[in-house]
């Protein structure tokens, strides 16, 4: 099967530091995997540049199956169309309502009526577990669980094959990051998205992996299920598996 998302030999630095050296990742179409690391070790700055916001020193990253990094930037937005973005922290928009954010990029990217605007806007809200009511709302005035999922919503709201979620469940109570788990599974599920997460979040890595991808040493030094990992001997990897928190969870 061709990999939905490859990248190669991927070379990122910024000055004299060198965070990414021959970086080597495939990702599989309808694979849900997360991208784990210590400080400093790229995760994010990986996921930037797969979504083109940022550009290696060398390399290449192909997504479904084209080079991006020689995209023009009339180019990139079939990029943006495919790739769904959900931010840390959100990133909504504090003075626009939920409505006003998740129809955001369908007013930037399609010449779709108002009317059907406001109708996908309705179906992305249902799609992530929310009423239409909460879309007359703003971002203040609804709770950081909630703000998570239109977040959500906004990165669907193209329609991508790809899902890329950063820190998803950070700063949630527990019973708020559960939910948003099983919302992981279920857009999976119903759409057949590939979804790639950046997070610290050990439950998230047991519940919604099918792999996790481990930056260390500046490359990829892993990408196996979860399981696997846990006896991965790497010192990174035993600290974060068999230090305090690790261990409170593997023996739950």
């Amino acid at each position: 099967m061709q990999p939905i998302i490859k990248v190669s030999n991927l070379v990122t630095r910024f000055g004299k530091l060198t965070i990414h050296d021959n970086l080597q990742l495939e990702i599989a179409p309808g694979e849900i995997i997360a991208i784990i690391g210590g400080s400093g070790s790229g995760k994010s700055t990986l996921l930037r540049e797969m979504i083109l916001l940022e550009k290696p020193a060398a390399g290449s990253i192909e997504i479904l199956g084209q080079e991006i990094l020689t995209l023009s930037d009339s180019q990139a937005l079939w990029l943006r169309k495919v790739c769904g973005v959900m931010f840390q922290n959100g990133a909504l928009f504090s003075s626009l309502t939920v409505a006003e954010n998740i129809a955001l990029p369908l007013r930037e990217h399609t010449k779709l009526s108002t009317d059907f605007i406001q109708e996908i806007v309705a179906l992305k809200l249902a799609l992530v577990g929310l009423s239409v009511e909460v879309g007359a709302k703003y971002p203040s005035q609804i709770s950081g669980g909630m703000n998570k999922r239109v977040a959500v919503a906004r990165a669907l709201a193209l329609d991508p094959q790809i899902l890329f979620l950063d820190e998803p469940t950070a700063g949630l109570d527990p019973i708020s990051a559960a939910a948003l788990d099983e919302l992981i599974l279920q857009l999976r599920q119903l759409l057949g998205l590939t979804i790639v997460i950046i997070t610290h979040d050990l439950d998230t890595l047991w519940k919604v992996t099918d792999r996790v991808a481990v930056l260390a040493d500046r490359k990829l030094i892993a990408a196996e299920p979860l399981n696997t990992l846990v006896n991965f001997d790497h010192p990174w990897l035993q600290e974060y598996f068999h230090g305090e928190r690790g261990r409170n969870t593997l023996t739950e």
